[in-house]
């Protein structure tokens, strides 16, 4: 079995998807380092010249000085035409592949289970999917060919003085030795890995803290609090800068002596060339290598100081492509081999356990026990009970949002884990109490739920929805961007244009949270009216808080604790002396609360 790769393998793995493209880029990266090498030989030519007439100027060779002078310019302009079009190319490689690996990992985070993202924090995933892929589109359409272009300048820089002479260019080559060896002391090995591993780990949390501390501004503000009294959000800056500093000092000795190193290579070299030059000192062919030595030294350094930051970044990025290949590595949820499509639609749980797993607590809190019932297709079936009861998680394991542990939940007699997934999602619509809308028109937004629907669909729609009047006030009606530079619409309205995609979408089966939770009465009438053309012929699922709202339901399951403990209609639970009746009398009771000011009623 092959072993996956990791680190700079992985890298160059991402990068091969466009092979041919970084193919040429490297070429031309490289024929790009020796052209630019072209201007240094022309003045070591040119040098050589002036040297070896410099008892009389009369016979310079003003010709072959002028011909190295064009070589130069010419040498110049094809280095920059051809890292040009290497650029170029590493660049299309690199958006082909960024925008391929943003659209499997948001491809893939459909697949996974709800669980992944409620034990994930947004910021972390929003971290993975921005920072972590742009730096891999960094490597690719930069670095990659940097580091081509940097490695074909340094062989030809010292193949040419190991040429000339060998013990000038062997200094030269353990000076540079010794620096990169120092500084790889520092940058490799556990104690760096795990390093950059806290580093990273600290970003995703100050991205997560950062994004709740942003929905939290109103209760911030309200309370005239300050970021130090949002604990969360502090601590993660202050141990984001903490090691960040620790981070800098543990590689600045070694980086600061790698720097003197390759700054200083003349002052390695040239002791020696003198030397040498002392036991020869009538030899003008020595003192135009030792010319070629002062010329080309200073320029030995500068593609040696991108493999160092190329190393920097390459050990950032190597830690944020394993965490792209951690969102990978988790397991979606499984497809069946033959899949089966329901005949009828009718719910049935058979002695279901569910429980949420806790990676960090290594513990598994249980939400539901032995939950059995049936929700007939036509018919309305009501959730009630205490917060945390689970009725919500009842609701949730329907579409697959999570898979049951024990037992079994079917849908006309199929099991739904033998439900293609995408059949599964196109006969289920869900309400939620929570809406969620994208940045997007309001039309776009209704249409989510079938997006084939035509306009007069979408409008009919929202109509039954009880949305058409106060989106033909807005601005610019059904075109009124949602969000984020455009217009913000109350509780109420976005959950009847929640209600709207779900009427459009007009699946067999209909799970309502709480859909009217947010309308003023007038609307919540209406709503209902909606509602219930809506539910004719489907199986429903209501979660109710408002009990009035399920009095007419065809069964009602009460669940405390995750368990039924009562079921039956209204008539004949609000009679008796359970849970429900309890609930009942508490309801009836808010209807007379009144606030009082100094014992007298407002």
């Amino acid at each position: 079995m092959d072993k996956k790769k990791t680190g700079i393998g992985r890298l160059l793995e991402i990068a091969g998807e466009k092979r041919g493209l970084l193919i040429g880029s490297g070429i031309l990266s490289s024929i790009s380092a020796v052209f630019m090498l072209t201007p240094y030989i022309s003045v070591y030519f040119i040098l050589a010249e002036l040297l070896k007439n410099a008892a009389d100027p009369s016979l310079y060779n003003g010709e072959l000085m002028i011909r190295w002078g064009i070589i130069a310019i010419l040498g110049l302009l094809g280095g920059l035409i051809t890292m040009y079009f290497g650029g170029m190319a590493s660049h299309i490689a690199a958006f082909r592949i960024l925008y391929r690996l943003r659209m499997r990992l948001s491809k893939h985070l459909g697949t996974l289970q709800l669980g992944y993202l409620s034990q994930t924090s947004t910021g972390a995933v929003k971290k993975i999917m921005e920072q972590n892929v742009e730096k891999v589109e960094t490597f690719i359409a930069h670095q990659l060919p940097d580091m081509v272009n940097a490695l074909a300048t340094a062989i030809v820089m010292l193949a040419a003085m190991f040429y000339l002479n060998f013990w000038m260019a062997l200094v030269c080559v353990a000076a540079i030795i010794l620096g990169f060896s120092i500084q790889a002391s520092m940058m490799v090995g556990e104690k760096s890995k795990k390093t950059v591993k806290l580093y990273h780990d600290s970003l995703e949390r100050i991205n997560g803290s950062a994004v709740q501390y942003v929905r939290g501004m109103p209760a911030v503000k309200v309370f005239g609090q300050t970021v130090h009294s949002f604990r969360r959000f502090y601590e993660d800056m202050t141990n984001y800068r903490d090691l960040s500093v620790k981070y800098t000092d543990e590689f600045q000795n070694g980086f600061i002596f790698f720097k003197v190193m390759l700054s200083s290579l003349l002052s390695f070299m040239l002791p020696v060339g003198v030397f040498l030059f002392s036991g020869k000192p009538d030899s003008m062919a020595f003192a135009l290598v030792l010319l070629f030595y002062i010329v080309m030294a200073p320029g030995t350094a500068a593609p040696l100081y991108k493999f160092i930051y190329l190393a920097s970044s390459l050990r950032d990025i190597s830690e944020g492509v394993s965490r792209i290949d951690k969102i990978f590595s988790e397991i979606p949820v499984p497809e069946p081999i033959n899949p089966k499509k329901p005949a009828s639609f009718h719910i049935e749980f058979n002695k279901v356990g569910f429980s949420y797993d806790s990676a960090d607590a290594a513990t598994r809190t249980e939400a539901l026990s032995d939950i059995s019932f049936k929700a007939e297709q036509g018919k309305v079936t009501a959730l009630v009970g205490p917060s945390g009861s689970g009725k919500s998680t009842v609701a949730n394991l329907i579409p697959r949002f999570w898979d049951v542990n024990e037992g079994s939940i079917t849908i006309g007699g199929i099991d739904i884990r033998n439900i293609a997934t995408e059949e599964l999602m196109n006969i289920v619509a869900f309400v939620f109490q929570d809406t969620f809308l994208f940045y997007d028109s309001l039309y776009e937004n209704i249409k989510v739920g079938r997006p084939d629907a035509s306009r007069e669909e979408v409008i009919a729609a929202a109509k039954a929805a009880q949305c058409h009047d106060f989106i033909e006030r807005l601005p610019k009606g059904y075109d009124t961007l949602i969000g984020e530079g455009g217009t913000y619409l109350s509780g109420g309205e976005e959950q009847r244009v929640s209600v709207a995609r779900a009427i459009l979408k007009n699946a067999p089966i209909l799970v309502l949270d709480e859909a009217t939770a947010f309308a003023d009465p007038e609307n919540e009438y209406k709503m209902q009216k909606a509602l219930k053309e809506l539910m004719k012929n489907k199986t429903v699922i209501v979660i109710a808080h408002r009990l009035s709202s399920i009095r007419e339901a065809d069964l009602i399951l009460v669940l405390k604790e995750g368990r039924i403990v009562e079921s039956g209609k209204h008539t004949q639970m609000a009679e008796g002396s359970g849970l429900y009746k309890k609930m009942w009398d508490a309801y009836n009771d808010t209807a007379h609360w009144k606030l009082e000011k100094g014992g007298a009623a407002i």
